[in-house]
């Protein structure tokens, strides 16, 4: 496939923008794997991701993943499954455990970061991290994704290099489901912000 075929139809100013961007993504879940496909499909030139975990069944209702890939590292399924959609992304893959000591290291190439984590906890340190490190890049964080409906609640804050997407109200927890609709909404709306970022000048 030639890069002019999978560019057709986009404006021709946009392409050397998004072939010379690098998205980093922390989490390759939910938000991690629908940020990550529509990242690749827009033809950002490399993503670099990490998550430790490994696919169970019930990821597949909302997560990017199919049923052979159950028990594989999320990473590197997601790796394999974005390597089938375009030859013109380089993906960078971890499976590990991110922590303030070696997120610095991994997504120091980065120009955006996506927050894509389940936890609360885990978001807080993440977004800590980023902003101490590398104050003039932006971190594109998610809150309030749970559930179905109430699409008219979902928004996007900025608080200078942080934005939030989500309706910050609805945490994963016992009684409130995490649904497809909603978790690729919000995992789109992130990416959606990361394009408004990377071409804010044309």
């Amino acid at each position: 496939m030639k890069k002019s075929d999978f560019f057709a139809n986009h404006d021709p100013r946009i392409i050397p923008i998004l072939q010379n961007s690098i998205v980093g993504i922390a989490g390759c879940g939910g938000l991690g794997s629908n940020a990550a496909f529509t990242l690749t499909r827009v033809g950002i030139g490399k993503l670099i991701f990490a998550d430790f975990d490994k696919i169970e069944p019930s990821n597949l209702n909302r997560q990017q993943f199919f049923i052979d890939q159950i028990g594989y590292y999320k990473a590197d399924a997601l790796k394999a499954n974005l390597s089938k959609i375009s030859t013109f992304t380089e993906f960078e893959a971890y499976n590990i455990k991110l922590t303030e000591a070696n997120i610095p290291e991994i997504f120091k190439d980065a120009d955006i970061m996506v927050e894509a984590f389940d936890k609360a906890e885990m978001k807080e340190m993440l977004i800590d991290c980023w902003l101490e490190h590398f104050p003039q890049k932006p971190i594109i964080a998610a809150s309030g994704l749970a559930g179905w409906g109430r699409n008219e609640l979902l928004k996007t804050r900025k608080l200078e290099n942080l934005y939030i997407c989500g309706d910050e109200q609805t945490e994963l927890q016992s009684g409130i489901s995490p649904m497809a609709p909603r978790v690729g909404i919000v995992a789109n709306m992130q990416v959606n912000l990361v394009l408004e970022i990377l071409l804010k000048d044309l």
